[in-house]
């Protein structure tokens, strides 16, 4: 007969989002705001997995920065939602939980990595990562996995951007070759549902912005000093909303930006006046296919102005154009118009995106056109002028390549007027697609 067992433990919605990933994916990286319960989270999922491991002597870890921390906080949720469990042996002097299966849990410090030396594992949470040593997994807990394939969940809160920037960044680009065995998550505060609304606004005002971006926003580049557009300037353009009366005598824009390579993304992004639209991503389809997407958007939206990348956009603009169509060409490497204040066309497009941004524009609620647009770094070049990072050196930082943001930043490659002789204007609310 079979004894069932209730584990005190009520997943929020977002843990439960978690878990789905924690148990299909075997190595994940989990970045989250404070006070989300990655902790409970985590040890709730070692817990499961150790009791249903079927092998002889199971072995799991959870792992902190230091000892003290690791005892302090998980060893007592560890205790408590094992303790409902019959026949449990807690071992206070080894910090270790002996499961009925016989499998065991420990919980230890990565301040004594080499307490770890030697032994197998099937599975470990590595927990605030940003503050343990990189070569603590190289090292010591990589080896640990071999005989058994265990799996890792590293996860913390940003840190700046250091090893858990890059292992995140990692992970973006190896879930895409083995995305049943790579999965990447970043859950905000101001997104998870977590915190009030009214009790985040008031986090807000009490706390530095740095700290506030980097422990509430989940923002790695919140320290830096060279990010064109940060996370909390996008943050605030979402929350504005206009009025279709208010966008009515606008000008309409439209940027393309084509796909580059095989895994990135061509976007068709519709800007109206301080309005930018859900845009419409589509992945894998060729130059006819595309200008077949543009036309029909063009003829939709009725726009004043039709922006596209001229780098690998060249058979789509010739394209449309046999339509009838009048698209105008972009090269991100041309000159600007505002030739003292931006490099090229691309910074300089970039540019006065971030000045939008940070002023009157509204953009749509967007994971991804958010992640594109908080991870550019900019300088300044001999003249004084303003230059963006390499889109090479980002993709090869970041496993992607600035698509949204890239078609988002053409619709302002010129002054555009609104048509004289519009007396209307439809209210273009499209909604985010991918095809």
């Amino acid at each position: 007969m079979k004894t069932h067992i209730v584990i005190p433990y009520h997943p929020r919605p977002v843990q439960r989002q978690i878990h789905a990933a924690l148990e299909t994916h075997r190595f994940c990286v989990l970045v989250t705001h404070r006070q989300l319960g990655k902790t409970v989270c985590a040890v709730n999922h070692i817990l499961k997995k150790a009791l249903q491991n079927p092998r002889a002597h199971a072995r799991y870890f959870y792992v902190a920065p230091f000892l003290k921390q690791a005892k302090l906080i998980a060893w007592d949720y560890l205790k408590r939602y094992s303790a409902p469990l019959p026949d449990v042996n807690v071992n206070e002097t080894e910090l270790c939980v002996k499961l009925p299966n016989g499998a065991r849990i420990w919980v230890g410090g990565a301040d004594n990595p080499d307490a770890l030396r030697g032994t197998y594992a099937d599975g470990v949470v590595l927990d605030e990562y940003a503050q343990i040593k990189p070569g603590v997994f190289s090292e010591i807990i990589r080896p640990m996995l071999l005989s058994r394939e265990g799996w890792v969940v590293f996860m913390g809160t940003p840190k700046g951007q250091n090893a858990f920037y890059e292992l995140y960044n990692q992970a973006q680009k190896l879930a895409k070759t083995e995305p049943s065995v790579w999965w990447s998550g970043v859950f905000r505060a101001d997104e998870s549902g977590v915190i009030s609304a009214q009790e985040l606004a008031r986090i807000q005002a009490q706390t530095p912005t740095t700290i506030f971006r980097q422990e509430y926003l989940c923002d790695f580049t919140a320290s830096a000093e060279n990010i064109l557009i940060p996370i909390d300037d996008i943050s605030a353009a979402i929350k504005r909303h206009y009025a279709p009366a208010e966008l009515r005598f606008s000008p309409k824009i439209l940027g393309v930006d084509p796909a580059r390579f095989g895994d990135d993304r061509s976007v068709i992004f519709r800007r109206q006046g301080v309005q930018a639209f859900a845009p419409m991503v589509l992945k894998q389809v060729d130059n006819m296919a595309l200008a077949a997407h543009v036309a029909h958007e063009i003829e939709s939206f009725r726009p004043d102005g039709v922006f596209i990348d001229a780098g690998c956009g060249g058979g789509v603009i010739d394209r449309l154009r046999q339509l009838g169509f009048t698209v105008t060409e972009v090269p991100f490497g041309g000159a600007p118009l505002k030739i003292g204040q931006y490099a090229n066309k691309r910074a300089e497009m970039w540019g006065e995106m971030a000045s939008w941004i940070k002023s009157v524009g509204a953009l749509p609620d967007v994971a991804e056109l958010k992640a594109d647009l908080c991870q550019t770094a900019y300088d300044y070049d001999a003249a004084g002028r303003l230059r963006l990072e390499p889109k090479e050196k980002l993709k090869a930082r970041t496993g992607k390549s600035p698509d949204l943001a890239d078609a988002l930043a053409l619709t302002f490659a010129a002054p555009v007027r609104a048509g004289v002789s519009r007396g209307h204007t439809e209210f273009a609310n499209s909604e985010y697609e991918v095809l």
